[in-house]
């Protein structure tokens, strides 16, 4: 990997190649989210640094996983959900993902949201909740100052 990615266009880099988000298994899980991969060290405890796309209204999958996460949004608007919380998120904010915490990164109706993310390269898979999960903490969490729950925020497709 180059010590240098140069930039084509706005959120376009060269040689860097738009891949899936995850594979379709048949749970909706995630809408309209693409990755690039920008950067990653050879060892396992190194760092990959990733840049996602997602589409106006689109959302990526809720989960937690033993890794931790740094986020930094560099394009549009959106919402994260971390742990217990929902922020909202505009561009050149950070947002830190602690070990097994939920987490959840939603684009405003009206905008895309891009972000960098930063990470190990040798990680965990994700875990995804179960139905009484979403159920149980849906009636205790509420962010009523950002119009939006927690059971919408994570089950609105």
């Amino acid at each position: 990997m180059s010590n240098f990615i140069k930039k084509l266009q706005d959120f376009d880099w060269a040689s860097i190649e738009t891949l899936k988000y995850k594979d379709e298994d048949g749970n909706p899980s995630f809408k309209g989210v693409s990755r690039k991969k920008l950067f990653c060290e050879g060892s396992p405890a190194g760092i990959e640094v990733r840049y996602f796309e997602v589409e106006p209204g689109g959302h990526t999958t809720l989960e937690k996983h033993e890794h931790t996460h740094v986020v930094i949004p560099i394009r549009g608007k959106g919402f994260a959900l971390v742990d217990k919380e929902v922020f909202e998120i505009n561009c050149n904010d950070v947002i830190y993902v602690p070990t097994w915490n939920w987490h959840q990164f939603r684009a405003a109706e009206d905008d895309y949201l891009g972000f960098l993310c930063m990470v190990t390269v040798e990680r965990d898979r994700p875990t995804l909740p179960t139905q009484s999960e979403i159920d149980r903490k849906s009636t205790r969490l509420n962010s009523s100052h950002l119009g939006i729950s927690y059971a919408v925020f994570c089950l609105k497709k």
